[in-house]
């Protein structure tokens, strides 16, 4: 059925189908939400559904760039992208907008105050996992490529992390005795049918780029372009989570759907294609390390991410697309 509405639109508008991807995915969002209401804790939100769905993009342009050749720069370029973005532009821009406070100050006490120490313990927890992650990657490609055995030590490290994660929800509503509601089962349809969608809207952009040889919007660019076009969404659900002083719910969301890019999008590319790295994936790890690290010596002190830690994370992503693009 969407894909026959898809087809009836006319082709000739790529707009149209920018407008359809971000439509669907601010819907899977909103219904995502909604699982907060029918059971499903905010943290493991953040780390096991939120990733996926707002990474799913990035998984489906692998797909996409699997089938054709000499398109392993466009990935890398896009994992870069995705994660670099998330982890300075859509956690500073929050921060500096309203402060991203985990623990917030004066006296909490009793669940509350658990509560929130838990919290800045899952996150820094997360962090480790994008810092083990990033690390992996980094060390893997030490010899200037990226091979089938690495995409597989990549994926293997991806689902003993969701392992762990899911083991760890599992435990959590055993001993709150959580239940799932109808309402929770209808809205995994829901997001099932808008994944759909952005598979099909992603497709036709793919296309539609690579028929486009000149200026900034073409095909020259496609790494770049849908990793901004996929970070879209993200940027949204920031800033929301963000107004609404859930600052758990912000971070696990931007750093889990990190781990959706790297490792799982490279490992699963690697496995059908060779990866070369230029010189801008040394550029862009060291930048992630400092960021990681940047992040958790501000969880630890502060126990939140300041207005000027978020300006400061701002400076971070201009200097990074200068590097890589316009450098």
């Amino acid at each position: 059925m969407i894909t026959e509405i898809l087809d009836s639109i006319e082709l000739s508008n790529p707009w149209i189908y920018r407008s359809i991807f971000f439509g669907l995915s601010l819907l899977m969002m909103w219904r995502l939400e909604a699982m907060l209401e029918h059971g499903l804790e905010g943290t493991a939100l953040g780390t096991i559904i939120l990733p996926y769905c707002s990474g799913l993009g990035n998984l489906i342009f692998v797909g996409l760039m699997v089938a054709q050749k000499d398109a392993a720069q466009e990935v890398l370029v896009n994992c870069l992208v995705n994660n670099v973005t998330n982890l300075t532009l859509l956690l500073g821009l929050p921060a500096l907008f309203w402060g991203l406070v985990v623990i917030p100050q004066g006296k909490r006490k009793g669940k509350a105050a658990t509560a929130s120490r838990l919290n800045r313990l899952s996150l820094l927890l997360t962090l480790t996992a994008v810092l083990f992650f990033t690390g992996a990657v980094w060390v893997l490609g030490r010899d200037g490529m990226l091979n089938r055995s690495d995409g597989i030590i990549l994926i293997g490290l991806f689902l003993f992390w969701q392992s762990f994660q899911v083991f760890d929800v599992l435990k959590h509503n055993v001993r709150h005795h959580v239940t799932y509601r109808t309402m929770f089962y209808i809205d995994i349809v829901i997001v099932l049918i808008c994944a759909w969608g952005l598979y099909e809207s992603i497709d036709w952009l793919v296309t539609w780029l690579a028929t486009q040889k000149h200026g900034f919007i073409s095909h020259s660019n496609l790494g770049w372009l849908s990793g901004w076009l996929m970070v879209l969404p993200n940027a949204i659900l920031a800033l929301y989570w963000a107004w609404k002083k859930r600052a758990d719910v912000v971070y696990t969301s931007q750093v889990g759907d990190g781990h959706i890019c790297i490792p799982l999008c490279l490992g699963l590319f690697v496995l059908f294609q060779p990866m070369p790295l230029p010189p801008f994936f040394e550029t862009s790890m060291m930048l992630l390390f400092g960021v990681i690290g940047f992040h958790a010596v501000l969880l630890l002190i502060t126990r939140s991410l300041p207005r000027w830690a978020g300006g400061v994370l701002t400076v971070f992503y201009g200097w990074f697309v200068w590097q890589g693009f316009l450098g």
